[in-house]
């Protein structure tokens, strides 16, 4: 009798999961279903690769390569602020559920093309930098549209993501491995390259995935601190979605991304099995 309460109550709990199953569903599995048969067809509905291979063309090839250049440069240094920052936090021995975590939290509650469309007001011509500037006797710097304006919209957008996960995997290194080093003899970079690193490395890996993954595939940013004059891969994609009405070339050039995203899926299932560098 025990036993069959036991599986009542087991299939009871299982049916709580049925509104995530068809969420799920409806706005994950089938959308991506979807993505993959307009990728692998034409107009007429006849199989074929072009949308994929379309990928070759120099005009996408172009921004294919500098969606990549600039997400890897964001993502560098995403990773070169986040990780001395993460130190300090642990240093002082700030808790997940301070204040302080919680300042890096509150701006990924704002809306993010807010956040976006403040960073125009700041760069554009006649903003607010270019207005301190003034005041000061200085020229005027073109800072809008440009690359360097897209990389400072990724980083500022991204960077807590990085943050996250690598003060979350080094708040779980002990404090007497580091001591242990030190009385061995090691001084800081010693430590630092032999100990804090290679300890972090599942943070690292999932902070480079959180970061590189939305960095490459973003057409916000690009739109609006690039002027639409440097066209991204995800700018193409959105482009041949909502002006070409081409779902088919926009869906395939889909396909070629998906392809960055499952590479980094993995290497987080390899570097993170335990789910250690996770940011939440």
């Amino acid at each position: 009798m025990n036993r069959q309460n036991f599986h009542t109550g087991f299939y009871r709990k299982e049916l709580l999961a049925g509104p995530y199953l068809v969420w799920a569903a409806g706005f994950i599995v089938i959308p991506l279903l979807l993505i993959v048969y307009y990728g692998l067809t034409d107009r007429a509905g006849a199989f074929t690769l072009d949308n994929i291979k379309s990928i070759l063309a120099p005009e996408h090839a172009k921004s294919l390569w500098l969606a990549l250049a600039l997400s890897f440069a964001s993502t560098a240094i995403c990773l070169v602020l986040a990780y001395p920052l993460a130190m300090i936090l642990r240093k002082r021995g700030v808790g997940k559920g301070s204040f302080i975590v919680f300042l890096f939290i509150l701006p990924m509650w704002m809306n993010f093309l807010l956040r976006t469309l403040a960073w125009q007001t700041l760069l554009e011509k006649n903003g607010v930098i270019n207005g301190i500037l003034s005041l000061l006797h200085l020229p005027p710097q073109s800072l809008i549209n440009t690359s360097g304006a897209i990389i400072l919209g990724m980083v500022y957008n991204f960077l807590p993501f990085m943050v996250l996960p690598v003060y979350n995997v080094l708040c779980k290194i002990d404090d007497d491995t580091i001591n242990a080093a030190r009385d061995l003899g090691a001084n800081f970079t010693q430590t630092l390259l032999r100990i804090w690193i290679p300890l972090s490395v599942p943070g690292i890996i999932s902070g480079i995935t959180m970061v590189f993954v939305p960095a490459l595939t973003t057409f916000v940013i690009s739109n609006l601190l690039g002027g639409s004059k440097i066209l991204l891969i995800g700018n193409v994609i959105e482009q041949e979605f909502t002006r070409g009405s081409n779902w088919h070339l926009g869906a395939g050039l889909s396909l070629v991304l998906m392809a960055f995203i499952l590479a980094s899926m993995a290497l987080i299932a390899k570097y993170d099995k335990n789910g250690e560098g996770s940011a939440f």
